[in-house]
């Protein structure tokens, strides 16, 4: 069933929600618990929950004496290979009080453009799915390189909502919705619904390095958005300390209405 509307969200058979690097990591650890609570809910009801999960270059940073994210690949993949393994733990550790198992997923933007590859990645999730797993998706930055990375998670989130078919994509970041123009200056108003196909003229967005962790901003989550709606997936854009509203069908966020007649599937 595809989410026409936030009111259905409660009946959405299967969802993809993605959080960012600064959200969960550093002073925002504390996050990870809620976060786990409202998918651990939407699991409970029956919904399939996919989670896709930046962090491992952030949560791995401390352990490599690093302040700020290395801006070198071999170090970037240095502190993914460490961080991973925490981030999952982390996750597990917080979903162990349901009973529900996480199962990781690593990609690079290669795997979605071999065909083999492709199907292999749909039927390992779809399986896990079957089987009451969560899976974790995460960049395989181990192993990316600068020429075949995703960019940024949020895209990686649309491309996965798209492969299995997700009635709903959830993007979560510090801020709770979109607005017109960056939501510290003046004049500032929440965009509450984007129809089918609207160019959002006159908005103001831009590209921002949060707190020295992770990159990201409005306009990787309305490219993101962009993507997936296209191909008929319904899109919330709202913070990450409102996902448990997000997931009940609560009116928070940004709401990027699903295309009517879907295009084709088109992956990187």
């Amino acid at each position: 069933m595809r989410a026409q509307s936030q009111h259905a969200v409660r009946s959405a058979a299967r969802i993809v929600v993605k959080v960012g690097s600064s959200s969960i990591s550093g002073e925002n650890a504390g996050q990870i618990a809620p976060l786990v609570d409202a998918l651990a809910e939407a699991h409970s009801r029956g919904t399939e929950v996919i989670l896709v999960s930046s962090g491992a270059i952030a949560i791995g940073m401390p352990y490599l004496q690093l302040q700020e994210r290395p801006t070198d690949l071999a170090t970037q993949q240095a502190a993914a290979s460490v961080g991973q393994n925490l981030l999952i733990f982390r996750y597990q550790d917080s979903l162990d009080r349901y009973d529900i198992v996480a199962g990781q997923v690593l990609l690079t933007a290669s795997d979605l453009d071999n065909a083999t590859h492709r199907g292999n990645a749909q039927r390992a999730m779809e399986r896990l799915m079957a089987l009451r797993i969560l899976p974790i998706v995460n960049e395989n930055d181990t192993v990316a390189t600068h020429e075949i990375r995703f960019g940024d998670n949020d895209r990686l989130a649309a491309l996965v909502a798209i492969l299995i078919g997700a009635d709903l994509l959830v993007l979560l970041s510090d801020v709770d919705a979109l607005y017109t123009c960056p939501p510290h200056l003046p004049g500032a108003e929440r965009i509450s619904h984007v129809a089918s196909g609207d160019p959002l003229v006159g908005m103001e967005f831009g590209a921002t390095k949060v707190n020295g962790v992770g990159t990201g901003g409005a306009s990787t989550k309305i490219s993101a958005a962009r993507i997936a709606a296209q191909a008929g997936t319904a899109v919330l854009v709202t913070a990450t300390g409102l996902v448990a509203e997000a997931l009940r069908g609560e009116p928070v966020g940004t709401w990027f209405e699903p295309s009517a007649a879907p295009s084709a599937l088109r992956l990187p």
